[in-house]
């Protein structure tokens, strides 16, 4: 699964990241997750591989998107 994470920085601002790589930073949270979203979706809908969108939560990682195929087992999120 491809997994693609919202991360924030020191002045507030996110970053999405896709596996170790940093593909657009300076982005206020709603905006952030929208832009991950349809990038986790048009990388499932041209290759087929499962996607995910993840950030941190209080206590755990916290899921906000996944797209896999039908009857396709999804992978839990890990904190």
């Amino acid at each position: 699964m491809v997994i693609y994470s919202l991360r924030q920085s020191l002045d507030g601002h996110w970053s999405i990241r896709r596996e170790s790589a940093t593909l657009f930073s300076q982005l206020r949270l709603g905006p952030a997750i929208q832009l991950a979203r349809e990038a986790a979706r048009d990388e499932h809908s041209r290759s087929g591989r499962s996607t995910c969108v993840e950030m941190p939560g209080p206590a755990s990682t916290i899921r906000l998107a996944q797209y896999a195929r039908p009857g396709e087992q999804i992978e839990s999120a890990v904190a």
